[in-house]
C-alpha cells in the first residue's frame, strides 16, 4: 500500500525539495500552499513522479480551511501517514518596539497557529484511521533554539513550535503517532542569498554566513520519514558547518 504524505509550504524551497524527495522514495504526496499555480509548477518539476502528486490550496492560518483540507485528504486517500509541517514566514529586521501588532499576528498565524491547526487535524485523522498512527515532522528552524537580531516574532513562534513538538510527541505515544522536529540553518536559496553579503550578528556587526546545499536537508528529512513508527528522531539540527550558531556571535 502506497504511503500518503502531506507537505505544507510545498511550492518552493525546503517544502518543495522534501516533497520531491518523498515522491522519489515512492510516496503519494499532497503539495499544500496558498497558490495553486505555484504548487502545480512544483509538481511538474517532479517529472514522471508527478503522477503521484496532487496540489491542494489552503490558507493555513484559517482553521476552517485547514479542516476542509484534511477532509479532502481523508476523502481522497482514506488516510495520512506523514505530515511535514513546513509552512512558515519571516519578517524584515525590526526591533521589538518597531514591530506592528499586525505583523506579529501574521507571523503567529502562519508559524504557530497554522502549525497547530495542521498537527491537530493530522492527529484527528491518524488516531482514527486503520491501521492507527502516523508521523508528524515539524520544521522548527535554528531560531527555535537561538534568536537572530531583529527577529522577535520569528524566534518566538519557532520556540513555540518546539513546545508543540514536545507536547504532541508525548500525546502521540498511545496513538502510535510519532512527532519530531527538524531545525535547519542556512540553506542555499533565493531567501538566503542575502547571507553571503552580510546579515546582522549578535555583536552588532554585519557578516556573511556560509550556507549548505538543500540535499543536506532532504537527506536528513528522509532519514526521519523512513523510520518505523516505533522509532522517532525527536529533534535534529542540520546546518551549514561554519555558521555562527554554536559560538558567541
Amino acid at each position: 500500500m502506497k504511503k500518503i504524505a502531506m507537505v505544507t509550504g510545498a511550492g518552493s524551497g525546503i517544502g518543495k525539495a522534501c516533497a520531491h524527495a518523498l515522491l522519489q522514495d515512492g510516496w503519494q504526496v499532497v503539495f499544500v500552499g496558498r497558490r495553486l499555480e505555484l504548487l502545480h509548477a512544483a509538481i511538474a518539476q517532479a517529472g514522471e513522479r508527478a503522477a503521484h502528486a496532487v496540489a491542494m490550496s489552503a490558507d493555513l492560518s484559517d482553521e476552517v480551511q485547514v479542516q476542509a483540507l484534511f477532509e479532502q485528504v481523508q476523502t481522497r486517500f482514506g488516510r495520512l501517514d506523514l505530515l511535514f509541517n513546513n509552512a512558515g514566514m519571516s519578517l524584515p529586521f525590526a526591533l521589538p518596539g518597531d514591530l506592528s501588532g499586525e505583523d506579529w499576528r501574521r507571523a503567529v498565524g502562519i508559524n504557530l497557529n497554522g502549525a497547530f491547526y495542521c498537527l491537530s487535524q493530522a492527529f484527528k485523522l491518524m488516531q482514527t484511521q486503520s491501521p492507527q498512527g502516523g508521523r508528524i515532522i515539524n520544521n522548527g528552524s535554528i531560531s527555535s533554539q537561538v534568536p537572530r537580531p531583529g527577529a522577535i516574532a520569528y524566534a518566538a513562534t519557532k520556540h513555540a513550535v518546539t513546545g508543540l513538538t514536545r507536547a504532541a510527541a508525548l500525546d502521540g505515544r498511545p496513538l502510535n503517532i510519532a512527532v519530531g522536529q527538524i531545525d535547519i540553518g542556512n540553506v542555499t536559496s533565493d531567501m538566503t542569498a542575502k547571507m553571503t553579503g552580510g546579515v546582522p550578528q549578535a555583536d552588532g556587526s554585519h557578516k556573511p554566513e556560509p550556507c549548505m546545499d538543500i540535499t543536506a536537508v532532504t537527506d536528513t528529512f528522509m532519514t526521519m520519514a523512513r523510520l518505523p513508527l516505533n522509532a522517532n528522531i525527536l529533534f535534529t539540527t542540520v546546518m551549514a558547518t561554519g555558521m555562527p550558531f554554536v559560538g558567541r556571535g
